[in-house]
């Protein structure tokens, strides 16, 4: 009983980390200049999930973990404005802002599956803690 909170708990802390991961490409979708102040725009980052052996069940249910958060490598997007701050001054791009490639649609698509996959995983917790104190009753 024990295994299946454990494979919850892992399910909650990546949807959780994956949450952050898409909260923070949201909150970058305007971002033109990277931490040091220069034009660069932020990088999307997204999770890569893998099957944790180290949290199963008896009957082969696997836990899940993180195996990492990937900077994407898509090349950015840009939109004429030559009256912003941060467009280029000379060349071939002159006039162009180059913003990340962030799709909000997509985000928030990722974020509502991620929320419900948290939500699924706190109602397996329920369920199990309810049987566990069902199980006490009958018992004791």
């Amino acid at each position: 009983m024990f295994s299946a909170l454990d494979i919850s708990t892992s399910g909650l802390v990546a949807q959780r980390i994956r949450l952050n991961a898409i909260a923070s490409n949201l909150a970058n979708m305007s971002t033109t200049r990277n931490e040091a102040g220069e034009l660069s725009p932020y990088q999307p980052r997204f999770v890569v999930f893998q099957a944790d052996e180290d949290v199963k069940s008896p009957e082969g249910a696997l836990g899940v973990r993180v195996e990492s958060v990937e900077i994407s490598t898509a090349p950015p997007r840009f939109k004429y404005d030559p009256s912003h701050p941060d467009a280029v001054q000379e060349g071939p791009d002159k006039g162009k802002v180059f913003y990340p490639d962030i799709n909000m649609v997509e985000q928030s698509v990722d974020a509502l599956e991620a929320t419900r996959a948290y939500e699924a995983n706190v109602g397996v917790i329920e369920m199990t803690k309810g049987l566990s104190q069902a199980a006490l009753r009958i018992v004791g």
